[in-house]
């Protein structure tokens, strides 16, 4: 199918034209952005936890320590909400209420189920590491028995799935696009700064060209 079908979680009430359930917009979205927040329900409480994760088709893998409160409330198949959102930019309005943010996001409810054969976890870490900065897996050492017993992965399936999207310049009130005051948007992004060597680097070790020409926007 090339569009989530939206449910009673996932479909789109405040501001619906801004929905969007295509299946390679919600892709982009979740492949451009580094952190995610999952929001759960632990002991009777409201927890929200920011976090990284890694994308493989219909699949966001999430990991961390074994020990993580997150991941083994999350391993026993709560439901669960995890968010993804990218800020693109200020959208400055002639008045204070029309004031927004041009913004992509992605919500996503399920339950996550254990990664529990080693090359399935392998999988899910290069996925993840890969993410992050591509090109990676191939230069690093691989993890190594004792490190994936010590790692927890969770499968998150995409079937309950939406994102959100607004773009475009403010909207305002007909009678203010009269006022002398400024107007428009002021557009953000990650910009990567100058890659900082380990200070126990080997003398001549280059700078691997992903890291170089480093770029969250993805074909």
């Amino acid at each position: 199918m090339s569009e989530f079908a939206p449910t009673a979680r996932t479909e789109v009430r405040r501001l619906p034209q801004r929905a969007v359930y295509d299946r390679e917009a919600v892709y982009r979205i979740l492949d451009e952005g580094l952190v995610c927040h999952i929001g759960f329900v632990a002991e009777g409480n409201p927890v929200v936890i920011p976090t990284g994760y890694g994308r493989k088709g219909d699949t966001v893998y999430l990991h961390g320590s074994a020990a993580s409160r997150m991941l083994r409330t999350l391993g026993k198949g709560v439901n669960v909400c995890v968010t993804v959102t990218l800020f693109d930019g200020l959208v400055l309005a002639r008045s204070a209420f029309h004031h927004s943010v041009n913004y992509r996001s992605v919500v996503i409810f399920g339950r996550a189920t254990l990664v529990e054969d080693r090359e399935g976890k392998l999988d899910a870490l290069r996925v993840f590491t890969e993410h992050v900065t591509p090109g990676r897996w191939q230069e690093v050492r691989p993890p190594s028995d004792k490190e994936l017993q010590a790692t927890t992965v969770l499968a998150l399936p995409l079937q309950e799935v939406s994102a959100k999207v607004r773009t475009g310049p403010p909207v305002d009130d007909e009678e203010d696009y009269a006022l002398p005051v400024w107007a428009g948007v002021l557009p953000l992004s990650l910009t990567p700064g100058l890659p900082v060597a380990d200070e126990r680097l080997p003398a001549g070790t280059e700078v691997p060209e992903y890291v170089r020409r480093y770029d969250r926007k993805r074909p």
